[in-house]
């Protein structure tokens, strides 16, 4: 099972985060059709651009772990 998982985003960290965000973002965007007010306390909120900081230092750090002339 857990090489299936693997084989299925490549065997690379940085796949699995582009699709885990593909997700996430498809699923935030159906609930704010459904009910816009689910999710605008806490987007954007204080901490939305910390989220972007981290977000983007993750997925750097994943892109180097696997990039090899680094």
């Amino acid at each position: 099972m857990w090489t299936r998982i693997k084989a299925f985003f490549s065997e690379s960290e940085t796949i699995f985060w582009a699709r885990l965000q593909a997700a996430i973002g498809v699923v935030a965007t159906i609930v704010t059709y459904v009910d816009p007010q689910i999710l605008s306390p806490i987007i954007p909120g204080e901490w939305f651009p910390w989220f972007l900081v981290i977000n983007g230092l993750l997925t750097e750090f994943l892109r180097r772990r696997r990039a090899e002339d680094l």
